[in-house]
This record gives C-alpha cells, structure tokens and sequence, in this order.
C-alpha cells in the first residue's frame, strides 16, 4: 500500500455538494430528538407562542421549538451565555442535525435568540417546562407528595464599582471623595479613600447603594465568601425523583421565610397541571419561623423542617404557634423526618450542582430577575429531561458517554462476543440485557515468592444500553 501525502499546493474545489455531508450524529441528541418529536414538543412550542406573533405581517422569525432547543443545549453543554449557545450550535454538525438545520442553513444568531427572549412573556417558558413535567409524570417519575426547597445565590451580570447611590445617583468613587472633602482632604490619594473607606461603617448597605443597569441585584455575599452584585434562587424539588417542580428568582435582602411562600406556590400551581398535590415539605434550619410552621398548617401540609436551637421558648405572645411548632420537632425526630433531612442534601443541592455549576449558570449573562427567571425556567426543564432520559436510557447528558462507555455503546455485539470468552454461556445469555467484560488483573503469590498474575473477567449487565443502541 502506498503512502498517502498531504497535498499542500492543489487547487482548492470550487464547489461541493452540502447534501453529500453528513456528520455520523451524537446518539445522545439523536435520542432525544426522537423522545421530544413522540412528545408533540415543537408543536406544543408553536401553539403556546402562537398568541405573540403575527399571522402574515412582517418576516417568519425563528421557530419557537428551535429557540427552546438552543436553550436546553446550553444546559446539556454547560454554556451561560446566549452567544455561546449561538456559537456552538453553529459549529457543530450535530447539534445542527437536533435543531433540524441542514448544512447550508444558518442557525440563529446569539442577537435573535436574546429578542426571542426578551418578547416572548414567563408564561411561555412556565409552559414548556411544565409540559416536561407532565413526560415525568406519564413516565411515573413524578410524585409531588413530598417536596424539598432551598435557595441559592446568583453572581449578578453587575459590577461593584458601578453602584449609585439611590438618593443622589453619585457613583462609589464621587461619594468617597465628597467624604474625604468634607473631612479636610483637599487631594485624597486613593490610599486615603481607602483608609476612609475602611472605617465607614454600612458601606455596602443596599438601603442606600443600587446598580444603574440591574436594579434588581443586590449587594450580597456569595458562597464562596466574596462580596458581589447577585440574585436568589429558590426552587422546589420533588424527594422522591429530584426533579424541579418549581423555582424563583427574588432579592437577596429578604430571608428565606420570605420567599418561602412564592416558591411554594409556583411549585403548587405547577404540580396541580399534572394532578398531583403537595403534601409534605423538608427545609433547612433558615426556613423554620413561627410564621413559615403556622402557614404550612393552614395549608395542611406537613412540615419537616429543621428546627435551630433556640433554647427555652415562651408562647404568651403567639399561642398558635405552639401547636405546629411542637409537631414538626416530633416529626423530625422520627424515623421518617430524619431521613428525609438526609435525602434533602442529596436532591436538592444535585439539582444546583446541575444547573448552576455544570450548566454554566453559576454567574448570569442576564438582568433583571424575570430575564433569569425565563432561562432558569427552560434550565430546569432541561434537568427534568436528563432525569426521564437517564431513566429511558441510562444517560442523562451527552457528557456521560464519553471515553469508554461511548465506545462500548457503539459496539454492542463486540463487547458480547468478548465477555463470551471469559464467561460461561449459561451466566451471558441468560440475561436478556446486553453484556459488558471487565478484565481486572489479580496478584497471587506463587511458588518461591514469585507473584503469578491471575485475569478475571467481570460481566456487567447493561439493560439501559441496549435500549439507548435499539433507540438510536
């Protein structure tokens, strides 16, 4: 056989035909494809948004169902900003091939897919992610018995430097040199403002200071002890399959008994489309007040709630508190409550591990707490179809089948026939799954004190495998 070289001075072809490319598909996508197109996903896109366009007038913009896609691949790729889901939805054959472009088609610009957003209202994006609430459901994911809620902060798409004062609008560094000013320092050095600014107490108080641009970030300590512009999350997550049910975007300065009851609420309208109702609900030590125990009893709901230690309580001033206060310490003394307290660190800081750190939503790109709102709403939406595709077919993102599992996937009939070598038939045909052969190497101390190597062969069953393959 000849050896082929690189051709480096040939004349370029002029033209090639786009319907003789093709890209062999990521099988991850292609399975979900099929799993939205048998779910009526597009249409129900179109039917929902169908209301904020107009029939005839004016050019054909991009389809909603594509605009959701582009928003759900920025979850499954790890991308925050819409220019990078632009980007890469341009680059890759793949992603081309789930939006249903071809190659001689251009996706929509990071500019096109921010418009969308901007015009089309939350009750278009509550929509789409409360039908995917109802694939969970039909697929016996879903309870909505019990529900677990915690709340989170978001780093702003706001800089400290450029907060105002909310009285006069003077910026952060003015004001400094008005202090200094009237503190007799004609030319302060910025060693002097920040020697004033150091002792000043309050200084970062949000009673006084806001952003021009993002007037609803506030100044707040993030996780990682740094001081920045941010929002908060709270979502509501189903205890028994982690799925979001809910979530909302609010203020950083209220506590979490405050934004309690809106998170509740959209949780229980979203539960009550798919005809479930929420009967019990686990918090942290942050949520437990008098306030938050007497109206989970009003809604007849039973609280498991960490209660913090606040020693001997007096109940002369609010006497109908005692009684649910007392039965939530009971509950979470059980058996029961204090194992949904340990599952509630599990599921819900999962579901933020997802979305926020993975999902490349840790810091927003966005303003104003009902543009995040619209693309939390569709990020959890698609956590919800990792959860059903996991269930379906083992994987939840396209991420996990890469490196190994991704090359066994794609040779299924090879990995039978190898474990067949190691195994004997009765234990890898009587199996109905698909067979994988691990072959794990053993020291055994010989003759002599020589060490012979031993090879054992483990065959692991992969029934969400072979569905995944006959799928795709």
């Amino acid at each position: 056989m000849a050896m082929g070289r690189r051709g480096g001075g040939r004349q370029k072809v002029l033209f090639v035909a786009a319907a003789g490319i093709r890209a062999p598909g990521h099988p991850f996508y292609r399975a979900l494809d099929g799993m939205l197109a048998e779910a009526g996903f597009d249409g129900l896109c179109e039917e929902t948004c169908a209301a904020y366009y107009a029939e005839r007038l004016g050019r054909p913009s991009v389809a909603p169902g594509v605009y959701f896609r582009m928003l759900v691949v920025g979850y499954l790729e790890g991308i925050g900003s819409e220019r990078g889901i632009a980007w890469r939805c341009a680059e890759s054959l793949s992603l081309r091939e789930f939006l249903g472009y071809e190659l001689d088609e251009n996706p929509p610009d990071h500019s096109t897919v921010s418009r969308t957003r901007r015009r089309l209202p939350a009750e278009a994006h509550e929509a789409v992610f409360a039908r995917v609430l109802e694939l969970l459901e039909e697929s016996g994911l879903l309870s909505g018995k019990t529900l677990g809620i915690d709340s989170t902060t978001l780093e702003g798409n706001a800089a400290m430097r450029s907060i105002v004062r909310r009285d006069t609008g003077e910026g952060y560094q003015l004001f400094l040199e008005g202090l200094a000013e009237a503190s007799g320092i004609e030319t302060p050095s910025r060693a002097d403002l920040a020697k004033l600014d150091r002792k000043r107490p309050r200084k970062g108080s949000n009673e006084d200071w806001e952003h021009p641009h993002d007037p609803d970030a506030r100044i707040t300590k993030m996780k990682d002890g740094r001081t920045r512009m941010g929002h908060k999350l709270e979502h509501a997550v189903d205890m028994s399959s982690g799925a979001v049910c809910g979530l909302t975007v609010q203020p950083t300065t209220g506590g979490d008994c405050a934004s309690l009851p809106k998170t509740l609420g959209e949780a229980r309208g979203q539960l009550e489309r798919v005809g479930a109702e929420v009967r019990e609900l686990v918090c942290d030590k942050g949520y437990h007040s008098n306030a938050t125990m007497k109206r989970l009893a009003g809604l007849g709901v039973r609280s498991y709630v960490s209660e913090p230690n606040r020693g001997r309580r007096s109940w002369k001033r609010d006497r109908a508190a005692q009684k649910p206060t007392y039965a939530n310490r009971r509950r979470i003394r059980g058996a029961r409550g204090k194992g949904l307290l340990r599952a509630r660190g599990e599921k819900l800081e999962r579901a933020f591990a997802h979305m926020l750190t993975t999902g490349g939503m840790r810091r927003t790109h966005l303003r104003g707490h009902e543009n995040i709102r619209k693309r939390m709403l569709v990020h959890a939406a698609g956590f919800n179809l990792g959860l059903l595709m996991r269930h379906r077919y083992g994987y939840g993102t396209p991420r996990s089948l890469q490196g190994r599992r991704a090359s066994t996937l794609q040779t299924g009939g090879l990995r039978v026939a190898f474990s067949a070598l190691f195994r004997p038939k009765s234990r890898v045909f009587g199996h109905p799954g698909p067979v994988e052969a691990r072959i794990s190497l053993r020291r055994r101390p010989g003759r002599a004190g020589a060490t012979v190597r031993r090879h054992f062969a483990e065959v692991i069953f992969r029934g969400p495998q072979r569905a995944f393959a006959t799928a795709v």
